[in-house]
C-alpha cells in the first residue's frame, strides 16, 4: 500500500501516543502498521549494561499486546558484539531504522529470535531516543525472511521521535511502579515488625535499668556499633529500639533480625538479598535484611548464633558498609548502624573458635549488660502493673483487675529465670485463670513453685511496703500530682480514684490533685 507520509506519521502518532499503557500504545499502532508495512509483531528492548542481557519489557501481535519481563540471556559472542555497538554509542551516528532480513547472520538477533521463538522472521531495528535513560530499541517483526526494504526502513524512521517519547514514558512509570512496589513491600516488611514488638515500655528508668539507660542516651547519639548483653528475656530488643529512636536515625528504618531463627541455607538470601535466577526458586528480585534498614539501624539478635561464614560477610559489612546481593555483581552501599545482642559469652566462643575474633572486636564498641529481673527486683510492681495493663487490653476483658492482698510478695521472693518475659507469661496466665475478683496468683505454676494463698499470705506486710515505697517514689516524680496528664495515675496506668483508695489503706496523704 503507498501511504502518504505526513497523513502516515499523524495517524500513527495518534496511536502511539493515544494511551498511557505501552502495550496497549504498540498494539493500537501495529494494527495501522500492518496496512503499511509487513508487521505482525512489535518488541519493546532495553539493553541492561550491569548484567549484559537484554530485557523485552513488551510485545504485541495483531491480536493483543503484554508488558513482559523476559531477559534475553546472551552468548559471549553476542555479548561482546552489543558491547562493543554501544560503547560510545551515539543515536544520531546511526541510520534510524536497520533491516535484517536474515537474524541468524547477526550474533545479537540470533540469540533474541531464537528464545523469542521467531528464528524464521526478517526485522526492522530502530534505537530510540530515551535521554538519561537505558538504551532502548524498537523491532518490528514479519515472518519469512528477506521482507524488508529500504522503502520500509524509511517509513519506520518516521516514527522515531513518537515512540521514543512513548518509551521514555513507558519507563518512567515502570521506575514509579517499581518505587511504588518497593514502599508496599517497606510498609507490609515494617508493618509485621511493629506487630513483633510487644509494646513493652522501659519501666524501670529511674531504678533497675537507671544506669543502662545512661549509657543509651551516651551512645544513641553516634554510629558506634552497640552490643547489648543479658540473658535470655531481660528485653534487649526493648533497649535496641531505645536507642534507634533516641537517635538521629529515628525516622529511618529499625530492622530486627533474630539469627538464631533463619536457617543456614537461608541466612545469606534473608541477611543480604538475592537476585532474580540466583538460585531455584529464587523468581524474584529480593532486598535483605541489610538493605532494608539502609539510613536506619540493624538489630541483630542472638548474633552468637551467627554461622561462621555469615560472620565473615557480617565482618565486611561493618568494616566497608557494603553488601552484595546473592547472586550479583553490583555492590551496594549503606548507611546503617548495627545493634547486635546476644545471651552467650562471645569471648568464649572466641576461644573456642566459635565466633570470629575480628568480629567480636568490631563489635565490641560500645557493650551495654542488661541486667536480670532477679538483681532489679524494686522494678517488679511498676512491670507487673504494666503487664497487667497490657496483657488486659489483648485478652479484651471488659476490665483491669485489680491485685489481690499479698498477691505480689511470692513474686518478689522468685529469682525469675526466664527475665521479663516469664513475668509477662505469668500475668496473662493468671488472667486467663482469674475469675471476677482480685488478681492473685495461686493457680500459676512458677518453675515448679505453686504460688498458694498460704504463701502469699505470710507477709503481707512486704507488699504494703513496697507498693507503698513505689507510689511515694511516682508521686515525687509529679510533684504530687494525682490525676490529669503526667500524674502519679497516668504513669501508673491505673485509675485515679483506685489509686487515690490505695493510697487511703496505705495511709499516704495526698491533696485534691
Amino acid at each position: 500500500m503507498k501511504a502518504d507520509e505526513n497523513e502516515f506519521f499523524r495517524q500513527a502518532t495518534l496511536r502511539i501516543c493515544g494511551h498511557l499503557q505501552i502495550e496497549v500504545a504498540l498494539l493500537e499502532c501495529l494494527k495501522y502498521l500492518e496496512t503499511v508495512i509487513p508487521a505482525d509483531s512489535i518488541f519493546l528492548s532495553v539493553w541492561e549494561p550491569d548484567i549484559s542481557s537484554l530485557r523485552v519489557i513488551a510485545r504485541t501481535n495483531t491480536f493483543e499486546g503484554e508488558k513482559t519481563d523476559i531477559l534475553i540471556q546472551l552468548t559471549k559472542k553476542a555479548k561482546t558484539s552489543i558491547e562493543k555497538l554501544y560503547t560510545g554509542f551515539k543515536i544520531s551516528t546511526w541510520p534510524d531504522a536497520v533491516i535484517i532480513n536474515d537474524p541468524r547472520a547477526d550474533p545479537i538477533t540470533k540469540d533474541l529470535t531464537r528464545q523469542l521463538k521467531e528464528e524464521d522472521s526478517s526485522l526492522l531495528h530502530m534505537p530510540l531516543e530515551t535521554v538519561g535513560r537505558p538504551l532502548c530499541s524498537i523491532l518490528v517483526k514479519v515472518e519469512g525472511k528477506k521482507k524488508y526494504s529500504e522503502n520500509h526502513a524509511r517509513m519506520l524512521s518516521l516514527l522515531k521521535e513518537p515512540l521514543s517519547i512513548a518509551m521514555s514514558n513507558a519507563l518512567e512509570h515502570r521506575e514509579i511502579l517499581k518505587l511504588k512496589e518497593l514502599l508496599v513491600d517497606d510498609n507490609r516488611f515494617l508493618h509485621r515488625q511493629l506487630l513483633q514488638i510487644s509494646g513493652e515500655q522501659i519501666i524501670g528508668a529511674d531504678y533497675g535499668l537507671k544506669k543502662v539507660l545512661n549509657m543509651v542516651r551516651q551512645v544513641a547519639a553516634h554510629d558506634s556499633p552497640v552490643l547489648l548483653l543479658g540473658e535470655t528475656g531481660v528485653g534487649k530488643d526493648v533497649i535496641a529500639n531505645a536507642i534507634h529512636y533516641s537517635s538521629s536515625r529515628s525516622n529511618g528504618p529499625f530492622v530486627s533480625v533474630n539469627c538464631g531463627a533463619i536457617p543456614d541455607s537461608l541466612i545469606d538470601s534473608e541477611l543480604f538479598g538475592h537476585e532474580k535466577g540466583a538460585f531455584t526458586g529464587a523468581l524474584f528480585q529480593k532486598r535483605g535484611r541489610f538493605e532494608r534498614a539502609n539510613k536506619g539501624t540493624i538489630f541483630l539478635d542472638e548474633i552468637g548464633e551467627l554461622p561462621l561464614q555469615a560472620q565473615v560477610r557480617l565482618l565486611r559489612v561493618l568494616q566497608s558498609k557494603e553488601i552484595e546481593r546473592v547472586g550479583g555483581t553490583k555492590t551496594i552501599s549503606l548507611d546503617i548502624r548495627i545493634i547486635a545482642a546476644t545471651n552467650r559469652n562471645l569471648q568464649e566462643m572466641v576461644t573456642t573458635k566459635q565466633f570470629r575474633e575480628d568480629l567480636w572486636f568490631r563489635l565490641d564498641v560500645f557493650p551495654i549488660w542488661i541486667p536480670p529481673l532477679r538483681e532489679r527486683k524494686s522494678d517488679i510492681p511498676a512491670l507487673l502493673q504494666h503487664f497487667i495493663n497490657l496483657k488486659s487490653r489483648e485478652l479484651k476483658l471488659p476490665r483491669i483487675p485489680v491485685l489481690a492482698q499479698g498477691a505480689i510478695d511470692p513474686l518478689m521472693k522468685y529469682d525469675w529465670p526466664g527475665n521479663i518475659r516469664e513475668l509477662a507469661n505469668v500475668v496473662e496466665r493468671a488472667l486467663i485463670t482469674n475469675d471476677d475478683g482480685p488478681l492473685d496468683f495461686k493457680n500459676v505454676q512458677l518453675r515448679g513453685v505453686n504460688l498458694t494463698n498460704t504463701e502469699q499470705n505470710k507477709n503481707p506486710d512486704g507488699l504494703n511496703k513496697v507498693i507503698s515505697a513505689h507510689i511515694q517514689q511516682v508521686l515525687a516524680k509529679t510533684n504530687g500530682k494525682v490525676h490529669g496528664p503526667g500524674g502519679a495515675a497516668e504513669l501508673l496506668e491505673i485509675n485515679p480514684n483506685t489509686l487515690r483508695n490505695r493510697m487511703d489503706k496505705l495511709g499516704i496523704a495526698y491533696g485534691k490533685k
